[in-house]
């Protein structure tokens, strides 16, 4: 006879009162003041006014005047290993940028890597950010398991995470930019890749962890790598993620070494679909477009490290109106020394009115692409990226009462055009990771000092050779 299954007990509720709600669901549905109910890791009720009567098991309230409250934000693309060499070659575009930090990676190893994971995660948790992916691609010889630093980085933060195995094997001498030394074989980044995916993802709804599969970019990979890389990561069940037409250098690339422009290079290796999402996506025509929207390929969309590196603007709302999934990004805090996402509302905004006029986003449309957009581009938009009953208990509380904010009487205006606003309250799968502007998981002051000695480290071993 089978054991008796043990007794349900209910879970423990968090209540939200009294805020400014936008929950970015599919009608934009705002709250002037109402209520969000927690019960355990997920969103239970969501609200005008109070909340109703009769919740039981309710171990926590929260008083949301003069708050906002909208879901977490995600974060599409990143490269964490970059915290500990922010601030080089300032004045670089994208490949002399690249040229110049190739020989410093090059030295990076597993402490290194949980140290700047720990730095990046901290800048971002605080700010907002419930959901992070990070793409490393740099596996130097004998430097550890790098990939399972960052997991143990976010593991221990809380954050909800989404890294994907990077890789490279078309060194220099392959007609490729990086270095030889900065390279693998086809084979072993398969084999790599392959089982940090058998080993680490989880693809249930609550998941906290999620592996993708990510070449680098056209001009560092073979192209039997992204063929490869694309039938493995379809073969398992999991994402697709890469550079794609970021400088007007990629796409020269691509038409000499393969008689076409990038889109239609990564279609003819199988890198179109709704299981593929790249980073900047800035020198697309009105063709690459219509394929993106085709396909449903997403697009993670870095602003402040695209004019960091003079690389371009990016067709954001062109791809919005062409159906295109599109998510925020931080991307390496080597092009974006602030490593946070939620700057990036404002930046995308300003940005692309700069470019294309005063009515081509919103605050609206800008807050959707730092939340559902991102959920959107990571295969999760059923689980969070709106504040919906049924969905992941992740979701911030942004302080606008204060200095910053307390003249602007649109909340959303007030949190995408105002100043960074402070986060009061931050719960990931239902747990408070960050209270009052400050983490609640690590120590802050210890992550910083972390991230220093080992930036100094690398540094010193950079300059040894």
């Amino acid at each position: 006879m089978a054991a008796p299954t043990e007794t349900h007990r209910p879970a423990d509720r968090i209540v939200i009162e009294h805020c400014a709600i936008a929950t970015v669901d599919a009608h934009d549905t705002e709250h002037r003041s109402g209520h969000i109910v927690v019960a355990g890791n997920r969103i239970e009720s969501v609200g005008a006014g109070p909340a109703p009567e009769g919740f039981t098991g309710v171990v926590r309230r929260v008083d949301g005047t003069g708050h906002l409250a909208t879901p977490g934000l995600v974060n599409t693309h990143h490269h964490f290993y970059q915290w500990l060499t922010r601030g080089l070659a300032q004045n670089s575009p994208l490949f002399d940028w690249l040229v110049a930090l190739y020989p410093v990676w090059a030295h990076i190893d597993e402490e290194m890597v949980h140290a700047a994971a720990q730095a990046s995660l901290a800048m971002m948790a605080r700010g907002g950010v419930t959901t992070a992916m990070d793409h490393h691609y740099v596996f130097p010889r004998g430097s550890g398991d790098l990939l399972g630093a960052e997991i143990r980085a976010a593991r221990d933060m809380g954050v909800r995470f989404s890294p994907t195995r990077g890789s490279m094997d078309r060194g220099k001498s392959q007609g490729g930019l990086p270095p030889d030394f900065a390279v693998e074989t086809t084979e072993q980044a398969l084999i790599a890749t392959e089982e940090a995916v058998d080993t680490h993802h989880d693809p249930s709804f609550d998941s906290m962890l999620r592996i993708g599969v990510a070449p680098c970019s056209p001009f560092s990979v073979s192209t039997e790598l992204l063929r490869e890389a694309a039938a493995l990561a379809r073969r398992k069940g999991v994402r697709l993620h890469t550079h794609g037409s970021e400088t007007v250098e990629e796409e020269q690339f691509c038409k000499e070494l393969f008689g076409m422009g990038p889109t239609d290079y990564f279609e003819s290796t199988g890198w179109l679909g709704e299981d593929v999402w790249m980073a900047h996506c800035i020198h697309m025509n009105d063709a690459d477009i219509a394929a993106f929207a085709r396909t449903g390929t997403g697009v993670g969309h870095c602003p402040s490290s695209n004019a960091r590196i003079a690389a371009g603007t990016a067709r954001v709302p062109e791809l919005l109106r062409a159906g295109v999934p599109v998510g925020l990004g931080v991307d390496g805090t080597a092009s974006n020394e602030s490593g946070e996402l939620h700057t990036e509302l404002r930046n995308a905004l300003l940005i692309h009115r700069l470019a294309g006029g005063a009515d081509v986003l919103t605050v609206r449309q800008a807050l959707r692409l730092g939340t559902y957009g991102g959920a959107q581009v990571l295969g999760r938009a059923a689980e969070i990226g709106s504040l919906e009953p049924g969905k992941l208990a992740d979701l911030v509380l942004w302080k606008l009462d204060g200095l910053g904010h307390s003249t602007i009487a649109d909340p959303v205006a007030a949190l995408v055009l105002g100043a960074a606003a402070p986060v009061t309250l931050s719960l990931i799968n239902g747990r408070a990771v960050v209270e009052d502007g400050r983490l609640t998981t690590v120590d802050e002051d210890a992550v910083a000092r972390a991230a220093r000695t080992a930036s100094r480290r690398l540094t010193e071993r950079a300059a040894g050779g």
